[in-house]
């Protein structure tokens, strides 16, 4: 009888360790010597290999093995941790996805690849390597004849004592030792004890004498060195000691002193009362018994408290759990929650139309509970965009030293949220830009230092709420666009006519045209003027816009804004004739009457004059030829698209209408003017207008209609 053995749950850890092990090479690279990083490389390679060999997966746990070994000695100081070993261990990592993936089913994985690998890493082991990164060799910021340096990784809160006792003459260099302690609280959780044993009587006190120390402990994501650099000016005025605090031992002998006055008490020796009396005074007796002064027993209960609370801290981290759910659950619940709302609408609408008092209550008390629900369900879906972001660390990294330039990107906003639907989709969108910004933007090193510039060039990735979107930017400080260049470009490929103007904005969006490609090559990277047109399609087909800004010599900045989530959306529901129609309600900024009047004033041009400004607008009756008669006064729903003010003309203005989205059918999917449909309460469907790709089609009809003319 053979038993059959569930691999999904080995393969999930498996490719989360991957990423994980991804993000700690590229720390690691920056930081050859932090010996948590290298723990954790190890540890990430160990656990792949034991559970990739107790699931079945002996290719991937032999594999791994190579790699483990490596960095076990890479972890006892044996070998260095050099750019030769992080290309392979980088290397190693793809090579164990590709594994994994044809595991599943996929393309099988180049075995000439691994071999080359494994050969790779054998050749820096100390019996492959003639006198480097042998066992005698010192490690890493070691010193000759004082063994290596105790090495505090600054990915983890630390606590240190910090003994600080400033010589009585400190005052006459005009420094103030207060504003070194200010210095110390910037750098994490400080507890100051002060040292006043030295204080003599008013009387004998010299105003230009110090006569106090200090004892600090400091919680803080630092290494020993940062401190030291708070004190860099005055370390030869004073007595200062720094000591990163044992947090197991301290634990251990605090556990112990508890397990003692258990055994008391089990004993009968003693009662509860009695160990209460018999422990709180221990520091006063000592006190008085002259063996130790009260500053010093006041530190050590600092201290004690100090190591609790992160002992605390640790064990709340510790407690908290998670559940891994399938996201095709998640989906499925989301779309429960979404026929909720809708049949809450129904209820809502219904207990209005009877006017039973005792319906209007329950249906207002079922619009409570599913607006929690919705509201809860949507943020499970929510998660945080630096997971993405990290993603793209590896991909700067290869392409920059693939097209021989230096490149730092700079990621921020890694906490904000978006909905997971969103997140997977911006993926690729993401990817061509960073690689566009890479190849066209940042420049070679050389000609960055011929124009002033720093020959390291940068790129920044950064995510900001704003409203009820979410706006992410990439932006680099390269070469910039020029808009002469690009709408030379733009007449070669036939975009655009000789003699037609372009702003400076409009120019620069050429770049996101079909076919367009500024590149005087074809190369892996870019030059076949294909990318940003699907990068455009993609973000727009997420209901977001794109936005760019540059400044020729200086950099570039392309911004993206997209909604949070594409389930539910609020949205502003209105009427032409007997149909109704949703707008975002994210882009609505107000809205107006339309009079005849005003008609007559516009000499036939759909444009407006609100409180000074001419707004245009678009009918919605005329754009969808729509029967009827139009109404005395209409109404002009103004919003942004595109940073412009544009109106939408309706018959009447329902109201604010929570909506669930619901995708077209096939037989609509070239209705693009429509991002979905959404069922209201009366039974009755609601399109949901897409107002950029409105604005831009209209935009284009009424360029054609003037070039025909």
């Amino acid at each position: 009888m053979s038993v059959e053995i569930d691999t999904s749950a080995f393969t999930e850890e498996a490719y989360e360790l991957l990423s994980e092990l991804e993000d700690s090479l590229l720390e690691l690279e920056a930081s050859p010597a932090d010996q948590e990083l290298i723990s954790r490389v190890f540890r990430a390679m160990h656990t792949i290999k034991g559970s990739g060999a107790m699931f079945g997966f002996d290719a991937v746990a032999e594999f791994t093995h190579e790699v483990e070994t490596v960095f076990d000695m890479a972890r006892n100081g044996t070998i260095p941790v050099t750019k030769q070993l992080i290309d392979l261990t980088l290397a190693a990592r793809d090579q164990i996805r590709a594994m994994l993936d044809a595991a599943a089913g996929g393309e099988p994985a180049d075995q000439a690849n691994a071999n080359k690998i494994i050969a790779g890493l054998r050749s820096l082991t100390p019996d492959k390597k003639s006198g480097a990164g042998s066992a005698s060799a010192p490690a890493a910021g070691s010193s000759p004849g004082k063994g290596p340096a105790p090495v505090v990784s600054a990915n983890e809160p630390h606590i240190f004592r910090v003994r600080f006792v400033p010589n009585a003459d400190i005052f006459g260099t005009g420094t103030n030792p207060l504003l070194l302690l200010g210095e110390l609280r910037d750098l994490g959780d400080c507890r100051v004890v002060a040292i006043t044993d030295k204080i003599p009587d008013f009387e004998e006190l010299d105003p230009e004498t110090c006569y106090t120390g200090w004892e600090i402990f400091l919680t803080a994501q630092v290494a020993e060195n940062a401190i030291r650099d708070v004190f860099i000016f005055v370390e030869d005025e004073c007595e200062l000691n720094i000591r990163l605090i044992d947090r197991d031992q301290a634990m251990r002998d605090q556990q112990d002193g508890k397990k003692l006055g258990q055994i008391l008490l089990e004993r009968g020796d003693i009662n509860p009362a009695e160990l209460e009396t018999a422990l709180l005074p221990l520091g006063d007796r000592l006190v008085q018994a002259g063996v130790i002064s009260h500053d010093k027993v006041k530190a050590a209960l600092t201290e004690q408290q100090v190591i609790q609370e992160k002992h605390d801290k640790k064990k709340t981290a510790e407690t908290a759990t998670s559940v891994r759910v399938p996201s095709d659950k998640l989906d499925n619940l989301v779309d429960l929650v979404g026929e909720l709302v809708t049949m809450q609408a129904r209820l809502t609408q219904t207990a209005n139309t009877i006017g039973d008092h005792t319906l209007q209550l329950i249906a207002e008390e079922v619009e409570r509970l599913t607006a929690e629900l919705r509201d809860n369900t949507m943020s499970i879906r929510m998660l945080t965009i630096d997971t993405t972001f990290n993603k793209f660390k590896r991909l700067v990294r290869d392409l920059s030293t693939e097209l021989g330039k230096e490149i730092e990107l700079i990621t921020s906003g890694g906490e904000t949220e978006l909905d997971k639907t969103v997140i997977d989709q911006l993926n690729d969108p993401l990817v061509h830009i960073i690689r566009n910004s890479i190849d066209h933007g940042v420049e070679a090193p050389d000609v960055r230092r011929t124009r002033g510039k720093n020959p390291v060039g940068k790129i920044t990735l950064a995510a900001i709420h704003s409203g009820a979107s979410v706006l992410i930017r990439v932006e680099d400080d390269g070469a910039g666009l020029d808009a002469q260049k690009l709408r030379a470009k733009g007449i070669e490929k036939g975009l655009i006519s000789a003699d037609e103007e372009l702003t400076e904005k409009e120019a620069f969006m050429l770049i996101f045209a079909a076919g367009f490609s500024t590149a005087a090559k074809i190369t892996n990277v870019s030059g076949r003027g294909v990318g940003m047109d699907v990068v455009r399609r993609s973000i727009e087909g997420l209901r977001g816009s794109i936005d760019v800004a540059s400044v020729l010599g200086k950099g570039t900045t392309i911004t993206l804004k997209l909604p949070l989530t594409l389930a539910i959306i609020e949205g502003l529901l209105v009427m032409v004739e007997d149909e109704y129609f949703v707008l975002p309600l994210a882009a609505v900024e107000e809205c107006v009457e339309l009079s005849r009047d005003d008609v007559k004033k516009a000499h036939g041009r759909h444009v407006i004059n609100v409180r000074g400004e001419i707004i245009p607008y678009i009918r919605i009756r005329d754009r969808f030829e729509i029967t009827g008669t139009a109404p005395e006064i209409e109404q002009i729903v103004i919003a942004e698209v595109d940073e412009k003010r544009i109106g939408f003309v309706v018959d009447k203005v329902v109201g604010q209408h929570q909506t669930v989205i619901k995708t077209l059918g096939k037989n609509f999917q070239h209705s693009e003017e429509f991002s979905g449909a959404t069922i209201l309460g009366n039974g009755g469907v609601a399109l949901i207008l897409d107002l950029n790709k409105m604005v831009r089609y209209v935009e284009e009809e009424e360029i054609r209609a003037l070039d025909a003319a």
